[in-house]
């Protein structure tokens, strides 16, 4: 199994009026590729902070992660917007859906945003078919349930066929069932789309499903 992100001595620290605070203190990682992969741990374990450094919306202090054989620390910010809009997709607790656009639409605007011309209606309906909305994508974010509302934000991350998707606690405003839904959403990309997913979560009844589990306690690997 090939690993699509590697993590090498990954640190990241802020300056606090307390004085300098460590989030991660030199974390090693492998994400395999197509597969699912949880990063665990409760709120302040850095498992956040990991998740933006792999999906280049940050830099580390120290350390090293490859895209394959590149370094992106390495890499401009042109050049890592340009990783983020092509091959990358995101998904937050905050779904973050424009409020006057229906679901097709709010899909069909990320398309665009990534610079999508061809048949952006076509590609946003069959997405929204993945994630079994396809009886609901002219409905407006305020008809949707919470659980829907993420099913969106999940097609929208998928739409433009990024390689990995990074989900920051995607469960965490959801009850336990439709939570285990969205998980098992993911699982069907991985197969179905071939897409690597990234997820935090501080769930642990959503531990087994993941293929590699990565749990974090004060920004170090447990």
């Amino acid at each position: 199994m090939a690993d699509v992100i590697r993590a090498r001595g990954v640190k990241r620290s802020y300056h606090t009026a307390a004085g300098e605070f460590w989030a991660l203190k030199g974390i090693d990682a492998d994400i395999p590729e197509g597969k699912l992969t949880i990063l665990k741990g409760r709120s302040g374990s850095g498992k956040t902070t990991l998740l933006n450094i792999l999906g280049a919306l940050d830099y580390p202090t120290a350390g090293e992660v490859f895209y394959g054989d590149d370094n992106i620390v390495s890499f401009s910010e042109h050049r890592r917007a340009l990783l983020r809009r092509k091959q990358i997709g995101f998904v937050f607790q905050s779904v973050a859906l424009i409020p006057m656009m229906s679901a097709i639409e709010n899909v069909e605007y990320a398309l665009r945003m990534a610079g999508i011309s061809g048949q952006r209606h076509e590609r946003a309906e069959e997405c929204l078919r993945m994630v079994g909305l396809h009886n609901r994508i002219n409905h407006m974010p305020q008809e949707l349930s919470g659980g829907e509302q993420q099913r969106v934000a999940i097609a929208r991350a998928l739409a433009h066929r990024p390689k990995v998707i990074f989900a920051d606690e995607p469960t965490g405003e959801l009850d336990t069932v439709t939570g285990l839904q969205v998980v098992k959403i993911f699982k069907e990309l991985n197969q179905r789309e071939g897409v690597t997913i990234v997820m935090t979560t501080h769930d642990t009844g959503l531990m087994e499903l993941g293929d590699a589990v990565y749990e974090l306690e004060d920004g170090e690997r447990r």
